[in-house]
């Protein structure tokens, strides 16, 4: 568990028009369980929000109202981390689902998981591999190096297909973000999380704490930040 003292500030882009934007957004937000401050910027489409609930929460809450919304970073410098988590067969969706990590405490990471378009409804098993080599998939990504014991229902119909499901879990272990990055994170079937039952893997890599990102204009592609947006969502990267 999170406790309320080991909150942490993440800061998301947010397309706000007037004062009613930023109001309707501080209502939508305060409303949430685990938020404790909301700090809207108007003049720099950004939001700032202090508190224990996880991103994905924040995103959701604020899609509810009708708005897109992009973490642009969280947590103090060097204490975040992300996954894309992509599969390892061929067929159905490349991208399986996202992973967020942020560190509360001295050895305490709440890691945000959101997965979509796998088989189901089922149960995934999530762990930390020893090593980040995912040249040969889930199979050279090596032992476990930490196990996470509770598992992601995926029980949601996923609007990626037939047969495919979505869902998510935020789960709190004894990690250093430090000490993830490079390693690879993989989910499963298998409740004994052996690589031969992993269903999406992806490569652990530093990210963004929350007032570190404030370009406006991707420099490889030249695309804006919401355009950026939409190429992630069509993607599946959400």
């Amino acid at each position: 568990m999170i406790d309320p003292s080991e909150s942490f500030e993440a800061t998301y882009a947010v397309p706000m028009q007037c004062g009613d934007c930023t109001d309707e957004i501080s209502r939508a937000l305060r409303a949430v369980p685990g938020v404790q401050e909301v700090n809207p910027d108007l003049e720099r489409q950004l939001v700032a929000v202090r508190g224990i609930a996880p991103p994905s929460t924040i995103v959701q809450a604020l899609a509810d109202t009708g708005r897109d919304t992009i973490l642009r970073g969280s947590g103090e410098p060097d204490s975040a981390a992300v996954a894309i988590l992509e599969s390892v067969s061929a067929g159905g969706p490349p991208v399986r689902g996202l992973v967020r990590a942020v560190q509360v405490a001295p050895n305490k990471t709440l890691f945000d998981i959101t997965l979509n378009g796998l088989p189901g409804p089922a149960q995934y098993y999530a762990s930390v591999r020893a090593s980040g080599d995912v040249s040969g998939g889930a199979a050279s990504t090596g032992p476990t190096w930490h196990v996470f014991e509770d598992a992601v229902a995926c029980a949601r119909a996923s609007t990626l297909g037939d047969g495919l499901y979505a869902g998510s879990a935020l789960f709190v272990a004894p990690l250093a973000v430090q000490a993830l990055i490079g390693r690879a994170f993989l989910v499963g079937t298998d409740r004994s999380h052996a690589a031969a039952g992993a269903a999406a893997v992806g490569v652990l890599a530093r990210s963004a704490g929350a007032w570190q990102n404030d370009k406006v204009v991707c420099a490889c592609s030249g695309n804006t930040l919401w355009q950026e947006r939409g190429t992630a969502r069509s993607a599946n990267i959400a």
